[in-house]
């Protein structure tokens, strides 16, 4: 599609709407929305022109209160910026729902690559047909939804995007007013912290009204026009959960939160099949039927307040596939195909609609294992202090039965409980419940062998451990360290034993989050490619089927960005028989927030794995020369981002000129900023991604998306060998994507805004390292792919980050106002509004910006 054509379309479907909705907003009559709307526009006027200037933030507010706001009082002027606060924000909700409402537009300008009608024609072009059927019969997409703090917008407001979307849709100017007015008194944040409990229902709602429609829109699609014909039904989409299952570092998942989550997700699961029987009961009248269907119905009815033990899968099956034959065989099959949809939604969402993920970090089960070693009298020496034969012997030769009643501390007692009633809950909501236990920072075999044991020491037989034990290889050094950890792993019988029992596959996750934070881009991203070439190797060497398991974020510095392109480009040499990935914060509600936006985005995933193991693609091969470039690339650009973290400036950087400690005060989810809570000061290794990648993205610095990069590509071009990179941007999709992804996030920087830094007596250094390296990185990787803009090819996209760049300018210049006035201010009260104003400003930056942390 022409690049002209694509640009019209955006500018006439979201540009101009936007502005035209935004006009409408901004008049609202109430609340002096006429100031608010001629005030923000003229901010955001005189921010550009002075950034432009390397005007400081401060200034620029202090003169626009000063000259456009005409007041004197102090608190008169913090009020007028909390209400452009509040102003922006609604404005961001405004251009998501445009751009939302604009989705199908937007995609038929775009070539329809990745969808599966592309993926039939490639294949019946190339005679391959059979192989994707056979493909269809075993692959599998798993999206797991993560409870990561990045998702800010209430259900209030995100039932009011839904209605605004598809109000712009119908072009309703009095529905479209009417929800204006609604968005402008709605409140965007909460009082209260959320409780785990809360982040998952947040998500739940999402299940219920988006994922459960769109996968069953996607598998009918699939079944009917793709599958093969008389093949059973087989479920390409699987669902799973974090929230109420991830303990890592989150104390306040606890055993009694895990219960009632998995009791929410079989309760809603039920509440949409009930829903959907009472649709088709409005068609199935017929003698026989009808009675039958009723019957199911009130059962099902019967489920959806609660959990009554004795109904299962399987016996809803039965009573749907008996009323099915009556069908057939009395009433001519009249309607089959609602009942059939039917029956395939419950094949795929059984009765816990998405497995809950348990995931743990590797210390707390060391912590666990030196108190049952003490309480039980196992030894003399500590856990830690064991070599490796004592550590196994305690392990598995020690033929004890633990009570959690034996032990004081609250996490011990917790994790016992919740470690024994899985059994329960695989019996009450079917095995797939919770059939995962995912281990943080996992550095050796022990890492999986302590939790192996923990289960035989709450009463587990070896054959009724129904769990998949998953390590999480996540640091440099851990994923320097997988393949010989797995291969450890292989040889021990009694593990083998365990992975016989589990069909003999193995699932590894692998985590870009602290990857990144770890070793920079570049290497994180080599890193993890290596390693999942290694541990597939290793996998098949010991007839293992491995399965991956990516830890993706929403930006790129985490591991996000563009998803199908990083699934087409991983190659035959990575095992691809499923993909399996995180989904999390705005990437939920900006990516699959909407039927026709997951749908879109859960085929793209799909044909991105058959294509990879039917296709042959070149693109996908890397040379042994491709290796060496981008093993050069990888430690270059390590040694410059260890450079930089461990510059004696890096930390008290963070805290003092970026928003790393103000996460934490921000109401936005369940989990604590930092892993450790006694820490004095501010701890790198104890910092978590999101709030690390996110501070860099407020300040528009986006440090963990390109530094080294810039000095890498650097030392090939004084070498002479620019040209190597050059061609190997043309003809390899992994490298073209590691570009692409760092543009991304180097097209959301914005070292204007804090250009005032170079001045800085403490900060000047350090701050001149980053703007430095940014504009070395920017340039060269333009030469690289030979355009003459960042994201040139990628129009849409460029124009979507820019617009958005605009609405949240304000914001981010009123952040940098008070960032610095926290710092110079010595009145506790005035710090404090400040300190509240700082975190206002995370809510519509984050949300502005869709996958910035």
């Amino acid at each position: 599609m022409d690049q002209n054509v694509s640009e019209s379309t955006f500018r006439q479907e979201v540009e101009n709407k936007y502005i035209v909705y935004n006009s409408l907003f901004a008049n609202l009559p109430y609340h002096d929305m006429g100031k608010l709307g001629a005030l923000t526009p003229m901010l955001y006027d005189l921010a550009n022109e002075e950034l432009n200037k390397e005007k400081n933030p401060k200034d620029i507010i202090e003169f626009f209160l000063n000259k456009y706001a005409y007041l004197n009082k102090e608190e008169d002027k913090n009020e007028l910026l909390f209400r452009i606060i509040q102003f922006i924000e609604r404005q961001v909700v405004l251009f998501d729902s445009v751009e939302d409402a604009s989705f199908d537009k937007i995609i038929a300008v775009n070539h329809q690559n990745g969808t599966l009608e592309n993926l039939y024609q490639v294949a019946q072009q190339q005679n391959k047909l059979k192989e994707v059927y056979e493909e269809l019969k075993t692959f599998k997409v798993r999206v797991v939804f993560t409870a990561h703090p990045t998702q800010f917008y209430p259900n209030t407001v995100l039932r009011i995007i839904s209605d605004l979307t598809e109000a712009i849709q119908d072009n309703d100017i009095t529905q479209i007013n009417n929800l204006l007015q609604q968005l402008g008194r709605t409140p965007f944040i909460n009082k209260n912290k959320l409780t785990p409990l809360e982040e998952a229902n947040s998500i739940i709602y999402y299940l219920r009204y988006v994922y459960y429609d769109a996968i069953g829109q996607l598998h009918e699609k699939l079944f009917s026009e793709y599958y093969s014909e008389n093949k059973d039904f087989i479920p390409i989409m699987e669902l799973g959960f974090w929230p109420g299952g991830d303990r890592d570092g989150n104390p306040y998942v606890t055993s009694s939160i895990t219960k009632k989550v998995t009791q929410e997700l079989r309760t809603s699961i039920m509440k949409c099949y009930y829903n959907d029987l009472k649709k088709i009961s409005r068609r199935l009248t017929f003698r026989g039927v009808y009675e039958k269907l009723r019957e199911l119905s009130q059962l099902i009815y019967d489920n959806s307040f609660g959990v009554k033990k004795g109904l299962t899968t399987e016996i809803i099956l039965e009573k749907a596939l008996e009323i099915r034959r009556i069908l057939v065989d009395d009433h001519d099959g009249i309607f089959l195909n609602e009942l059939d949809r039917f029956i395939r939604q419950v094949q795929t969402f059984r009765m816990h609609f998405a497995s809950l993920d348990i995931r743990q970090d590797s210390s707390i089960h060391q912590k666990i294992l030196n108190a049952i070693v003490k309480r039980y009298n196992l030894s003399e020496k500590s856990y830690d202090e064991m070599d490796k034969e004592e550590k196994f012997y305690v392990l598995f030769q020690s033929n004890i039965l633990i009570q959690e009643s034996d032990f004081e501390e609250d996490i011990i007692k917790d994790t016992i409980r919740n470690i024994k009633q899985i059994k329960q809950i695989q019996e009450e909501n079917g095995v797939h419940a919770i059939h995962r236990y995912i281990i943080s920072n996992s550095t050796s075999i022990f890492s999986v062998l302590e939790v192996f044991a923990l289960f035989e020491f709450c009463g587990y037989k070896k054959e009724d451990i129904e769990l998949d034990i998953i390590p999480l290889f996540e640091t440099v050094e851990g994923l320097d360290n997988a393949e010989s950890i797995m291969q450890q792993l292989y040889n021990l019988p009694l593990y083998r034993e365990h992975l016989m029992r589990r069909e003999k596959r193995q699932t590894i996750m692998l985590g870009f989050s602290d990857g990144t934070k770890d070793g920079g881009y570049v290497k994180a991203n080599w890193a993890i490619f290596k390693a999942k070439e290694e541990l597939t190797k290793v996998s098949k060497d010991n007839e293992i089927e491995v399965l991956f398991f990516d830890g993706r974020g929403g930006p790129p510095a985490r591991g996000g960005g563009k998803t199908r392109q990083f699934y087409a480009s991983q190659g035959p040499t990575i095992a691809s028989n499923q993909i399996q990935l995180t989904i999390q914060g705005q990437t939920i509600s900006s990516s699959y927030g909407s039927i026709n936006q997951a749908k879109h985005n859960f085929e793209q995933l799909i044909t991105a794995g058959i294509s990879n193991r039917v296709f042959e693609n070149k693109q996908l091969i890397l040379s042994p020369k491709d290796r060496y470039i981008l093993d050069e690339l990888s430690k270059i650009s390590y040694k410059k981002y260890k450079e930089l973290k461990d510059h004696p400036q890096f930390i008290a950087y963070l805290e003092e000129r970026t928003t790393v400690e103000y996460y934490g005060k921000a109401n936005i989810g369940s989990r604590p900023s930092k892993r450790k809570k006694d820490s004095s000061g501010l701890q790198f290794k104890d910092l978590r991604a999101i709030p690390f990648v996110g501070s860099w993205s407020q300040a528009k610095q986006n440090v963990p998306g390109y530094f080294g990069f810039g000095t890498a590509i650097q030392e090939f071009k004084e070498q002479g060998r620019l040209s190597e990179l050059q061609d190997l941007y043309e003809h390899s999709l992994y490298f073209r994507t590691l570009v692409q992804n760092s543009m991304m996030s180097m097209i959301k920087c914005n070292f204007k805004l804090t250009s005032y830094m170079k001045d800085n007596d403490k900060f000047s250094d350090f701050w001149n390292i980053l703007n430095e390296e940014f504009k070395l990185t920017y340039d060269l990787l333009l030469e690289v792919s030979k355009q003459k803009v960042l994201m040139e090819k990628e129009e849409i996209n460029r124009m979507s980050v820019l617009c958005r760049e605009k609405i949240m300018l304000p914001l981010l210049v009123i952040q940098q106002f008070a960032l610095q006035k926290i710092n110079e201010t010595e009145n506790d009260e005035d710090r404090i509004v400040y300190e509240r104003m700082l975190v206002r400003t995370l809510f519509g930056i984050i949300n502005a910006s869709r996958n910035s942390a």
